[in-house]
């Protein structure tokens, strides 16, 4: 592993030239007319539930859902609001309510530990997946090793209820019955509504569709952010700066606009980790000049197409 020449301040100077570019400013009016018309969007689809095939709705819900997943998570990165308390009391009844998810589970999992300890082995528990497939330090699990792809890429097909379940278990564990209480609410409103709107078998078309969507989309997109990337341990870590670590770690995806809209401001995860709180808006922009740094001066830039992301990946399984 080779080591990148130490500059005292050079993310200062980055850091400098993002925010008089003005791309560091919050959007509290952008964010908050993309919460208003995601949760207008959803009160209608319910509204209007009997108009529609339910696998058409279920699509819609689908992609109301995705967006809601970046928004909270959008939220809790100060985005939309400079506050910190605002934030997290918009981002917990959006999760909960719509989503069922809790915000303090993710806030503490991605917030807390990935963000800080990015790609560090011992710390950053979103790269241990599969005994540690993604990592040096291995299992060997014999079942694991024989059906590691069927494990690993079939359950994309199920992150979003897997993310659901680890909500619960944190709430429940953590005790914070508030938060508890909100998330219960979610069933009565969505799906109780769905129910009473066009019955339950059709509603149970409605879930199937959008779980079978909903979780490849979330789970394909959070896959290529940083497995297959370089790892370290935490003495290895010892000998990087901050920005070092975050963009040895991290995978930016080529692809403009429209990937940048289906991953959800992801596909720029360097900037992202770089600029936590840059709005998702600004990404590309700032993007741009991240890699003009690079350039000048000779930083590698992990960037790649996402076909190319995924065979990565799959090459990285295949060592288990």
């Amino acid at each position: 592993m080779s080591k990148l020449s130490q500059y005292p301040d050079i993310f200062d100077e980055l850091k400098e030239q993002v925010r008089n570019a003005g791309l560091l400013n919050r959007v509290p009016v952008r964010g908050s007319i993309e919460m208003i018309a995601i949760l207008g969007s959803i009160i209608i689809a319910l509204v209007t539930a009997a108009l529609w095939n339910p696998i058409i709705l279920g699509l819609f819900l689908t992609l109301l859902f995705t967006r809601s997943v970046f928004v909270s998570h959008d939220i809790l990165h100060t985005q939309y609001f400079k506050n910190k308390s605002l934030s997290k009391k918009l981002s917990y009844p959006f999760s909960a309510l719509i989503l069922s998810n809790s915000s303090s589970w993710w806030d503490y999992k991605h917030n807390v530990n990935h963000h800080t300890y990015c790609n560090i082995v011992e710390k950053d528990a979103d790269i241990r997946a599969l005994d540690g497939a993604f990592t040096p330090n291995k299992g060997n699990k014999p079942f694991i090793k024989k059906y590691k792809h069927i494990i690993f890429w079939g359950a994309m097909f199920f992150m979003f209820p897997a993310f659901i379940a680890q909500s619960y278990k944190f709430v429940i564990t953590r005790k914070l019955w508030g938060e508890f209480s909100l998330m219960l609410l979610h069933w009565p409103l969505i799906w109780g509504t769905l129910i009473y709107q066009i019955g339950a078998a059709d509603t149970l078309i409605v879930a199937l569709t959008l779980n079978f969507v909903l979780s490849p989309w979330l789970a394909f997109g959070f896959i290529t952010n940083h497995l297959g990337c370089e790892t370290f341990n935490e003495e290895e870590a010892k000998d990087f700066s901050w920005m070092e670590l975050q963009m040895r770690g991290s995978r930016s995806l080529k692809g403009g606009f429209l990937v940048h809209w289906f991953y959800g401001g992801l596909n720029t995860q360097i900037e992202h980790h770089l600029f936590p709180k840059a709005p998702r808006f600004n990404l590309l922009k700032v993007q741009k000049m991240t890699k003009e740094f690079a350039r000048k001066y000779n930083i590698p830039y992990f960037e790649t197409t996402p076909i190319m992301a995924y065979i990565q990946i799959n090459n990285a399984l295949k060592e288990y």
